[in-house]
């Protein structure tokens, strides 16, 4: 069982590196969901995630979540081949979270250097919990 803390890791650079460890049969628990990056202009990275919540609706789908955990697995899930029993079985094994679960108050994280804020060349980002709020997320 791996736990991450996803404090300034870029989420893409985390995610892809979860998926790869995931399909090798690690467990992974990641917090501080709300405080990994989205490497690029405010406005940009906005426009995308509101376009992609505004093509579904209530009855049909595609579902993209508002909550910055949930957006974070579904960003993993991407990277998985989550339509067969493989990807399923990889995507059962992770678990993210907002904040620090109390199960998990005293155990030690792990942060992936590969993911680090500061591999980012330009000072553009946005935090995933801000994105999440600017969606109209509660979390």
């Amino acid at each position: 069982m791996t736990v991450i803390n996803a404090d300034g890791l870029i989420m893409g650079r985390l995610a892809s590196s979860v998926a790869k460890r995931l399909l090798a049969g690690e467990t992974i628990y990641i917090v501080n969901a709300e405080n990994a990056v989205i490497s690029g202009t405010k406005e940009a990275t906005f426009g995308e995630y509101k376009e992609r919540r505004d093509i579904g609706s209530k009855e049909f789908g595609p579902y993209f979540p508002k909550r910055p955990d949930r957006i974070l697995k579904r960003t993993v899930r991407g990277m998985l081949p989550y339509k067969r029993a493989r990807g399923r079985d990889a995507l059962g094994r992770l678990k993210v979270y907002v904040g620090v679960p109390d199960e998990l108050q005293g155990k030690e994280f792990t942060t992936l250097e590969e993911a680090s804020i500061e591999r980012l060349s330009t000072g553009k980002y946005m935090t995933v919990g801000t994105l999440s709020h600017k969606l109209g997320s509660k979390f």
